[in-house]
């Protein structure tokens, strides 16, 4: 005899737990203090088990429509577990995959993995360069996607942000923009936060104009060197600004290394300079002869 609304709303409670069988595993436990609780049972790798499927009257019988919103029954319930099960999947710990992976799809946002990637990166990073990094996450990419789930990101997402960039004029920034976004997506994947790099479905070329490239002032004629040594004897600034000037065609390095250049880093008798790996772009150490 199949179980009934009726037979489930007249169900007393007893001194102890009762069943009111259904068909096919289900059943209604009652409790002593009257609660009407949805049971599974079913056998998976030859283990019985137990599955929860609410209480009734939350989750009726059979699914029913109120004001325009469908309330899934026990029975549709115990039938999707049963379709798990004959795909070879424990319906118990399906359930337990998909909460764990909709606790994670919350937590895990692009700000918090951005956080996390740039923490384990920073450190292999020039400080100049670090602190730029940061900023171009802080500013142009976290108020606009940060709060979202990485996982639910797609290329449109990233171009709204790559777009932004550019109507200020910053072509170059929304290029650096969009290689950051594509690495903390693929550090993602690799950690099994997203899926895929959705960076790589962006054809930067279709969306962002061409670049006006505008190069450093250099000497392109050798005649024009003598011009320059002359021009760097006749400063008449900095003292230090003119020794600065002066070894800087004879020990071709960056401004930066040459301003944080210390005595220690210096050998007069092998006449040789070493300077640090850690003040080096490339983090390895460099002589300078």
């Amino acid at each position: 005899m199949l179980l009934t609304d009726l037979a489930i709303r007249k169900a007393k409670a007893k001194a102890n737990s009762y069943k009111l069988p259904s068909e096919n595993g289900l059943y209604v436990l009652v409790s002593p203090s009257g609660g009407k609780l949805w049971r599974f049972n079913y056998r998976f790798e030859g283990k019985q088990k137990t599955l929860s499927l609410g209480a009734y009257p939350d989750v009726p019988l059979a699914s029913k429509t109120i004001s325009g919103k469908k309330i899934d029954g026990a029975r549709e319930k115990r039938d999707e577990a049963r379709t798990l099960l004959k795909a070879g999947i424990d319906p118990g710990q399906h359930r337990k995959t998909v909460k764990n992976m909709r606790v994670g799809l919350a937590a895990n946002t692009f700000e918090v993995v951005g956080r996390e990637w740039y923490s384990k990166t920073a450190p292999s990073i020039a400080d100049s360069t670090r602190e730029k990094l940061l900023r171009r996450l802080e500013v142009d990419v976290y108020p606009m996607i940060g709060d979202q789930p990485i996982a639910n990101l797609v290329a449109a997402d990233l171009i709204k942000v790559i777009e932004r960039i550019e109507q200020r004029g910053a072509v170059d920034i929304a290029k650096r923009a969009h290689n950051t976004m594509g690495r903390i997506f693929r550090y993602a994947v690799g950690r099994g936060m997203a899926i895929r790099d959705p960076s790589r479905d962006i054809e930067l070329k279709d969306i962002l104009p061409p670049a006006d490239v505008q190069h450093h002032a250099s000497l392109t004629d050798p005649k024009a060197v003598g011009g320059l040594l002359r021009a760097i004897d006749g400063f008449n600034g900095s003292f230090i600004t003119l020794c600065a000037l002066r070894l800087a065609p004879l020990i071709f390095v960056r401004p930066g290394e040459l301003r944080h250049a210390e005595w220690g880093e210096f050998d007069f008798e092998k006449a040789e300079w070493r300077i640090p790996a850690e003040k080096m772009k490339m983090k390895v150490q460099h002589l300078v002869p």
